[in-house]
């Protein structure tokens, strides 16, 4: 693996640089005096309606779930068992339901329901590219909302300058200033209100050294730690606010590449870090990784060296002795991680040998599916929660795989734009989602 290549990044692409336009119904809500579930079905017949109603009324129920033992020396504790908000969804998610429903076929209407179900189930608030002063107001307008629905957002905040190596997601602050009163507009926005932070995806995993934007001094990278540290320091001062940091994802840099990364970025003062946005490896290793990274950051606390700990792609035992002999920080006083189950239920995809000079694996890959619905019950310790930070169903960009394009070649067809509606991995997504998005599955009968 080469984490310096832009194809090996930990591609999220949800919302691209024109997140406000693309989702504006995500940004600025209209008063409303019924359920969000209720928006969903007020275009489909009245049959069709009904019966997936009924199908997906406990799909994404978002239950109350106690938050697993955050690191209350640095993030508050949350007040009792918030549920994980749910935004509006892509209006085009609603289309492609009532197109299915249209055939007037069974199977159209549980992939109907199933694609409702999927748009129904919390996920991230995406904010990147507003103006300060727009960021604050649509940030105020979602935590408030967020507050009477007795829900935390996730925030992802998606706008730091150089993002995406200027690739399919490029934009974001023109500088290091911009930036700065970008976070301050967030912070002010979310007050004193709960949220969980998923801070810049790839701002850590993919510095400008890596994709040769940097200058021979070095002044880019530098910027990204003094921008993410601005971040960090002002976002985790709010009083109801946990902030996480960038890895990437297990399938990329090692613990003992990212850990340094972190420290340089200003974990110490962060509530933890997250891994696999927008990507598609297991909860296994996602749950290894994030352990891995927690321990060697209490090792290098207690003033041990990153390069001696265990990598992720090692042999388990042996790092699992190293643990036992290194690590003596109980779990509480650890850095805490949260990971990204959206698209992983199927792992991650396997391109065929040779075919492809440039695979792109995390670019829209055939045969994914849903993953474990969101929550705060884990099981672990450090691992405070299962997100949906990808929002399932919109394009990762235009894949070619190192061909000459303008189709897929995995797929056949022309993908759309990063960010936009994606109506045939949708349906990929509901029909091998693990578990199932909807009673019975979604596969053909």
């Amino acid at each position: 693996m080469r984490p310096e290549e832009p194809t090996q990044r930990d591609r999220h692409t949800p919302q691209t640089g024109a997140v406000p336009t693309l989702r504006p119904a995500q940004h600025t809500r209209p008063a409303r005096t019924f359920r969000r579930s209720t928006l969903a079905l007020v275009a489909l017949p009245p049959l069709a309606a009904g019966t997936i109603w009924a199908m997906t009324s406990g799909a994404a129920s978002g239950a109350p779930e106690p938050v697993a033992g955050g690191p209350a020396q640095v993030a508050p504790a949350l007040v009792g068992s918030p549920r994980l908000y749910t935004p509006l969804a892509n209006p085009d998610a609603y289309k492609q339901a009532l197109r299915l429903t249209n055939g007037g076929t069974r199977q159209g209407l549980r992939e109907a329901a199933g694609i409702i179900a999927t748009v129904r189930t919390p996920h991230a608030v995406w904010y990147g590219d507003q103006s300060p002063a727009a960021v604050e107001r649509d940030a105020r307008a979602t935590v408030r909302e967020a507050a009477e629905d007795g829900s935390m957002p996730v925030f992802a905040l998606y706008n730091i300058p150089g993002r995406d190596c200027s690739s399919y997601s490029g934009g974001g602050a023109g500088n290091t200033a911009e930036y700065k009163a970008w976070i301050d507009g967030v912070a002010r926005g979310i007050g004193n209100r709960d949220a969980l932070v998923v801070l810049e995806p790839d701002a850590l995993a993919l510095i400008p050294s890596d994709c040769g934007q940097d200058d021979g001094q070095g002044t880019k990278t530098a910027a990204r730690y003094e921008e993410v540290n601005h971040a960090v320091n002002t976002l985790a001062a709010l009083r109801h606010t946990r902030v996480y940091l960038d890895t990437g994802h297990a399938g990329w840099h090692d613990v003992a590449s990212i850990v340094p990364r972190l420290i340089k970025g200003g974990i110490k003062n962060a509530t933890g870090f997250y891994t696999n946005a927008s990507n598609y490896q297991t909860d296994s290793s996602n749950s290894w990784y994030g352990k891995l990274i927690s321990s060697c950051l209490a090792y290098v606390e207690e003033g041990g060296k990153a390069e001696s700990c265990p990598s992720q792609k090692g042999p388990r035992p042996e790092a699992e002795a190293w643990l036992e002999q290194n690590v003596k920080t109980p779990p509480s006083k650890m850095k805490h991680f949260v990971t990204d189950t959206s698209r992983n239920g199927k792992g991650a995809w396997v391109p065929p040998a040779g075919k492809y000079t440039d695979p792109q694996d995390w670019c829209n890959p055939p045969g994914r599916g849903l993953g474990v619905r969101p929550t705060t019950r884990t099981g672990d310790p450090l691992h405070d929660a299962k997100l949906w930070i990808k929002t399932p169903g919109e394009s990762d960009g235009l894949c070619l795989r190192g061909t000459g394009g303008p189709k897929d070649p995995e797929r056949g067809t022309v993908d759309p734009k990063a960010g936009d509606w994606f109506p045939d991995q949708a349906l990929e997504l509901v029909r091998l989602a693990s578990p199932p998005i909807i009673p019975g599955g979604g596969r053909p009968e």
